[in-house]
């Protein structure tokens, strides 16, 4: 038998409109939308990464490369004051950080990985590791 339920659009409103809501990320007027926007590009030995994280002081990016996955993280630091005077008007603060994790097609040789920071664009470069020969053995 089959369970018949009472439908409420107002009840579905309400949920409709709660839904998410104390889970969303709070942005404030004024405030930058931080993102890791990335450009990768590759050639016959690397990969070449720029990421734009603009506003970020160098200490507090991160990059972790794990066979192919890179990982880029950044701890996001802002703090803003307004002052008429003496008076302060208003004073605001947020901090967070923002990451991105992508997968390459080839393993990255992680010694060889080389990074800089400059003007608020980081650029990667990630050499590939040298794939294994394949090699014909004999059967004796």
């Amino acid at each position: 038998m089959a369970n018949i339920l009472r439908y409420s659009p107002t009840e579905n409103a309400f949920d409709d409109l709660f839904r998410g809501f104390f889970m969303r990320p709070v942005r404030f007027e004024g405030q930058q939308d931080i993102q890791i926007r990335l450009d990768v590009s590759e050639d016959e030995k690397a990969y070449t990464v720029h990421a734009e994280i603009p506003g970020v002081s160098k200490e507090d990016i991160h990059v972790n490369i794990d066979g192919s996955q890179v990982a880029i993280s950044a701890e996001v630091k802002n703090e803003k004051e307004v002052k008429e005077g003496e008076r302060v008007l208003r004073s605001e603060r947020y901090f967070g950080k923002v990451s991105r994790t992508f997968v390459l097609d080839q393993d990255v040789d992680e010694e060889t990985a080389q990074a800089k920071y400059t003007d608020g664009v980081l650029e990667l470069r990630l050499p590939k590791r040298s794939s294994a020969k394949s090699k014909s053995i004999a059967i004796q």
